[in-house]
């Protein structure tokens, strides 16, 4: 067996304290801890489980549920029986659930905690063996609970190397149906290496898990749980979310942007923004205020805060830097099997950045701005798409798909996305991102999209938070001055014509999200296309005037 892998990590901190707290699970308030030894038997039970089904090595077997203790069991176990875990968002939509099912060859699927079970139903074949993880949802043909009686655990488990495919993970398809990402024990042993090292992990931190399993960020962590003895709180749902992180007291944080905003929105419509920034600036109150935030956040022992999946405003960055809770910025793929590069350890000077590379891998810019990569973090393959493979590499560098600047000190500075720059009507190329960067400069936005192919000026789609006063002389001066101020920032092609404040935020569920909360730009297009049917007027605009 190879040393590096999760596997490794596993059996020999259960021979070291079998009875040392792994995991801790919410259920109906109230809490279940899943010690070293109790994780390590009920993997190995399914996997004979999966073994007497007479799956074979490499065979793919699917994951289907939000966080919990027994997603990560089962993927322990997968593993153990020779397998292949390929998990799938608890939010995934039909198509999504039978794209990976049917692309990946799936020969099973565990079901667990979905907070709509409509597309699971409708999308998981029947003849697909289904294994339910305890919890409400839908009807399977076995159940966990049963297995763990059922199984004896496996005598003989298997012990993968470094070069064994560990899983395959789907891109989120902002853009396309998602592409399935081959990821070897390597690449997961190579990240966990980056975020013990920078994030300087302590055995016995704590840590909650939240953002999606099947999302590459939260998955890669999981071998560094296990390798530093990370003791891990899972949430119940949405409700109980600020009480599950008071309960863990985690000792680092990481979140997308939105979620950040989110925090701090509710903070401010507290406080409010003006007087929060005069105690700030106090010398001894400001301290005693802001470490009080923290603590009502839950994040009162957390030592490291990051944030990644998308860029998140300055300003935004400066405000949480104010309270004593210095956000790194993050970089990542599903293809670096995720973070790459970050502003670790933290320095001001690179507020805005994604930092430097990691240590064990090369970046550089190619002579149109992209970012190229590789090292041992970075994927081997598309799964069944050479096609693929070999347009997205070139001379054994990754082409990411990103467009970036290196600033003096040797920060990466992303300006967006090669596939999603636009055309206007006078043939400039735009670049999205950078404009939604400026706009998140007022904190009333908490979504942003600019838009604007083939016509004659771009135009921006915000979503206001939920503690606006809608149309209130306030928020529209707020938005009109940031309108401006954007504008004068911006070249004469780019300038925006108006702003529009949409009547309803995007989500998950209304499929203008991906599961990981990145915009799908082209179902945004699609859902306003109605707005270019005719002129509009300048300025700021509402969606519920213009119908």
């Amino acid at each position: 067996m190879d040393n590096t892998t999760v596997l490794h990590s596993l059996f020999a901190g259960n021979e070291a304290h079998p009875d040392k707290p792994l995991f801790h699970q919410p259920i109906e308030r109230q809490w279940h801890t899943f010690t070293w030894g109790e994780v390590t038997e009920q993997a190995k039970r399914i996997a004979q489980g999966l073994q007497a089904q007479g799956f074979e090595k490499g065979d793919r077997i699917v994951i289907m549920s939000k966080n919990c203790a027994e997603w990560i069991i089962a993927d322990f176990a997968i593993a153990m029986a020779g397998m292949v875990s390929v998990p799938i968002y608890a939010t995934a939509g039909v198509n999504i659930i039978e794209h990976v099912i049917n692309h990946s060859g799936a020969k099973a699927i565990f079901v667990g905690k979905l907070d709509n079970l409509d597309a699971a139903k409708a999308a998981i074949p029947s003849t697909l063996l289904s294994i339910s993880f305890p919890y409400p949802t839908v009807e399977c043909h076995e159940k966990w609970n049963d297995w763990l009686t059922a199984f004896e655990p496996i005598a003989k488990p298997y012990l993968p190397t470094s070069d064994d495919m560990a899983t395959i993970s789907y891109t989120s398809g902002t853009t396309s149906l998602p592409k399935g990402v081959v990821l070897s024990h390597k690449n997961f042993a190579s990240a966990a290496d980056n975020v013990i090292k920078l994030f300087e992990i302590r055995d016995g931190d704590r840590s909650i898990s939240y953002l999606p399993l099947a999302h590459i960020t939260e998955r890669s962590l999981v071998a560094v749980f296990v390798r530093c003895k990370v003791e891990v709180y899972f949430t119940e749902n949405l409700q109980t979310f600020v009480a599950d992180i008071q309960h863990a007291s985690p000792t680092g944080f990481s979140s997308v942007p939105r979620l950040w905003s989110v925090f701090q929105a509710q903070v401010i419509s507290q406080v409010g923004a003006e007087k929060l920034d005069k105690i700030l600036k106090l010398p001894i109150i400001g301290k005693l205020v802001a470490g009080k935030i923290r603590k009502k956040l839950g994040l009162h022992k957390a030592r490291t805060f990051g944030s990644g999946a998308a860029p998140m405003s300055e300003s935004v960055l400066a405000w949480y830097h104010r309270l004593g809770m210095p956000i790194n910025e993050g970089w990542g793929m599903t293809e670096t099997t995720g973070l790459a590069s970050g502003n670790m350890p933290f320095s001001h000077q690179d507020l805005g950045t994604i930092g430097k590379p990691m240590p064990n891998i090369d970046m550089k810019l190619s002579p149109d701005s992209e970012i190229l990569i590789r090292g041992d973090l970075v994927f081997s393959e598309y799964y069944d798409d050479p096609e693929a493979t070999a347009e997205n590499f070139v001379d054994g560098w990754f082409k990411t798909g990103d467009v970036a600047t290196i600033t003096e000190t040797g920060a990466y500075k992303i300006t967006g996305r090669i596939k999603e720059q636009f055309k206007t009507a006078k043939g400039k190329y735009v670049m999205p991102v950078p404009i939604e960067s400026l706009l998140f400069a007022n904190l009333n936005v908490e979504q942003a999209c600019v838009l604007g192919a083939g016509q004659k000026q771009p135009v921006a789609m915000v979503v206001l938070n939920q503690s606006c006063k809608r149309k209130s002389t306030e928020i529209i001066k707020s938005l009109q001055d940031t309108l401006a101020k954007v504008n004068s920032q911006l070249e004469s092609h780019q300038k925006l014509d108006f702003i529009m404040v949409c009547s309803h935020g995007w989500t998950v569920e209304n499929d203008l999200l991906t599961a990981t909360t990145k915009v799908k730009r082209n179902d945004v297009e699609r859902h306003y296309g109605w707005l270019f049917d005719e002129e509009r007027g300048e300025g700021v605009l509402w969606e519920e005037d213009l119908h």
